[in-house]
């Protein structure tokens, strides 16, 4: 059975986003639930508003709660003491992708922090930057793409683990700082391959 501070912290997470104006991409979405391992994810994108859909500037987000905190987390609250307390896995990862050409990777992580601050006092730590390049099927030219993402894990203290609708003040910062990397992304000078429209 899938406990509340799970499906409040995906809650909180995106009332944080959408009160930044950011525009969720509901087609990127997932809930799942690892039924051999007990595993509990959520995966989301956002956006700045008005991006097109695929967006070509866009955040994606997942939250990941582990067996063992879910374990750690129903110990608490019958009044054992966990040996850990439960700690929320994040992953943030900035995207831009539909480019004309190879983008410099300098000049995008100039624009990234170190780490970003997502719960407690252990932040999330900017990791690998990935490049893709895209070869169509139908023989048009290539396209580019260029993604980094920041890994950690965030502990629950008691305190929000006591009162869970404390969640939203806690994740509250999170959507205004993510907003703000990507408008600082999105003033870049990218050249984006032109939108074919659909027929």
């Amino acid at each position: 059975m899938l406990d509340h501070v799970f499906t409040q912290l995906v809650a909180s997470h995106r009332r944080s986003f959408e009160a930044a104006l950011l525009q969720r991409q509901a087609v990127e979405e997932r809930f799942q639930v690892d039924v051999f391992l007990g595993d509990v994810s959520f995966e989301t994108s956002y956006s700045l508003p008005g991006e097109q859909r695929p967006a070509r500037i866009r955040v994606d987000t997942g939250l990941d709660w582990p067996t063992w905190s879910q374990t750690s987390y129903r110990s608490w609250s019958i009044g054992e003491e966990p040996d850990e307390l439960p700690e929320l896995l994040v992953e943030i990862a900035f995207r831009v992708q539909g480019l004309e050409t190879v983008p410099a990777a300098s000049t995008f992580l100039d624009l990234l922090p170190d780490h970003l601050t997502v719960l407690g006092d252990e932040p999330v730590q900017r990791g690998s930057t990935t490049i893709e390049h895209v070869l169509p099927a139908d023989g048009s030219d290539p396209e580019f793409a260029i993604e980094v993402s920041y890994e950690g894990s965030c502990q629950l203290d008691e305190s929000l683990l006591e009162d869970p609708a404390r969640l939203d003040a806690a994740l509250a910062p999170l959507g205004p700082a993510v907003a703000s990397i990507l408008v600082r992304i999105a003033d870049q000078p990218f050249v984006f391959r032109p939108v074919v429209p659909e027929t």
